[in-house]
């Protein structure tokens, strides 16, 4: 796979779950409490790896690449 097509896979997922968190900080606090375990649990860590992954992911590939000696 090519690097482009990885980015703009990462960058896709980071927006789409990244949307939800918008609605949950600027929407009435007594709809969104239903489901802040949801965003807690699912969305901020999907949302912060991509964000990881997109930010040093040529660190992390390489260092998991690397054979032992």
């Amino acid at each position: 796979m090519k690097d482009t097509t990885k980015r703009t896979i990462l960058r896709s997922i980071h927006i789409v779950f990244g949307l939800p968190l918008i609605g949950l900080v600027y929407g009435p606090p007594e709809e969104t409490v239903q489901y802040l375990p949801f965003f807690r649990f699912f969305y901020l860590p999907v949302v912060l790896l991509s964000g990881i992954l997109m930010w040093k992911g040529h660190v992390l590939r390489r260092l998991f690449s690397k054979k032992s000696d």
